[in-house]
């Protein structure tokens, strides 16, 4: 049964930032986007590159590995629809970001 989980505090991220966060085995991305905080698989559907690593510019973050890009607010690549990353909801409740887990 989904539930939301608290992966981050607000403090731990801010405007460009990103933070990777295990729980119960699957590893979470969290990116803020000018305010707009975001959550999806951490993992590179390519070959399982760390997505926290790469590069944001503006919601593209790029695989630090290979460089595939993914828009991190829908999951979806310019590498095609039949590539996407699972987008998770978010919500901040005080100083906590909370993440909508399966």
């Amino acid at each position: 049964m989904p539930k939301f989980v608290k992966m981050a505090v607000c403090g731990e991220l801010p405007a460009g930032a990103a933070k990777e966060v295990e729980y119960e085995g699957r590893v979470y991305a969290l990116f803020n986007v000018d305010g707009r905080i975001s959550a999806v698989d951490g993992i590179c559907p390519h070959q399982g590159g760390p997505l926290v690593d790469g590069p944001l510019e503006g919601c593209m973050v790029a695989c630090p590995w290979h460089g595939w890009e993914f828009d991190v607010q829908t999951g979806k690549t310019p590498l095609g629809p039949k590539i996407k990353l699972s987008v998770f909801e978010v919500k901040v409740e005080g100083d906590d970001v909370l993440v909508l887990v399966p």
